[in-house]
């Protein structure tokens, strides 16, 4: 595993978190996709500037990226040779977008672009609840055919944080 790309079923999943801890065991550069698509207010980066970003990222020898963003999806998953997936429940994704909130107050996260402070409103929580069980199966769908169109590549998928926790200790062996 040298080249790895961490997505997870929603906000909270624990990607960001798992993809630094990976980065320590596997002793590999980790790359969150939220510091390359904010900048500082919460203002979107330009596409194609996100785009060629996720290239030259790509384009490296070894790494870890993290971050959903289906859109580009496809230049990682050309590149990755490892594919992991965090499907936690929605109420542990809910849980722990509320913790951050407390732990990041008014402060912008370590994978976090400069200038985007934590925050939590309603409108995040709601996108959460509504678009977890159609990015379930949307992210169960680019599983499946990417373990079709590249068999040589390994997925992983991590349902539970025993399971991740088993995942990491393996790796760090």
């Amino acid at each position: 595993m040298q080249r790895i790309m961490v997505i997870g079923v929603s906000a909270g999943a624990g990607k960001s978190t798992f993809a630094r801890r990976l980065g320590e065991v596997a002793n590999l550069p980790v790359h969150h996709l939220d510091a390359y698509f904010w900048k500082p207010g919460w203002i979107e980066a330009d596409k194609k500037e996100f785009q060629l970003k996720q290239q030259e990222l790509a384009d490296g020898a070894r790494w870890i990226i993290e971050g959903n963003y289906n859109s580009t999806a496809a230049i990682r998953l050309e590149a990755c040779d490892t594919l992991i997936q965090l499907q936690l429940p929605l109420w542990r994704c809910v849980w722990r977008v509320f913790k951050r909130r407390i732990q990041y107050r008014k402060q912008a996260r370590p994978d976090m672009a400069p200038g985007c402070p934590e925050k939590i409103d309603r409108e995040f929580l709601k996108f959460i609840v509504t678009t977890y069980h159609s990015r379930q199966k949307s992210q169960q769908h680019l599983i499946e055919e990417f373990s079709k169109t590249s068999p040589e590549k390994q997925v992983y998928v991590l349902r539970t944080q025993k399971e991740i926790e088993a995942f990491l200790a393996q790796v760090g062996k």
